[in-house]
């Protein structure tokens, strides 16, 4: 299981196809992440400033038609992450059919993401 971190309105934004992040065109795949702790890791070092409600959709990779590497971040994983870390790159849109779970992300009165709720 691996998790993608996307703003609600772009994830309902077109509902009947597979999801296909800017990130896909930009660089060629879409970011996820291994795990909770690190997805939280993640927001807390580049979705601060993001569009809320902030979701975290958990996938089963197994279930997703497009190629998933698990590569080394660069060029350093964010603060929080061990050294070594391995993230999750989709190499194609994300399927729905993937979707295990969609939580939102809680964030704390200081503006830090805390949890998935």
């Amino acid at each position: 299981m691996i998790y993608h971190v996307v703003p609600l309105t772009e994830w309902d934004a077109d509902p009947d196809r597979p999801y296909a992040p800017a990130s896909l065109a930009a660089e060629g795949f879409v970011h996820c992440s291994p795990d909770e702790a690190t997805t939280l890791a993640v927001v807390n070092a580049f979705y601060r400033e993001a569009p809320r409600p902030l979701l975290a959709v958990l996938l089963d990779e197994d279930r997703l038609t497009a190629r998933c590497v698990w590569e080394a971040p660069s060029p350093a994983p964010p603060p929080g992450v061990a050294a070594g870390t391995l993230f999750p790159h989709v190499f194609g849109p994300l399927d729905r059919g993937a979707v295990r779970r969609v939580s939102e992300v809680h964030w704390d009165s200081s503006g830090r993401a805390t949890g998935l709720i």
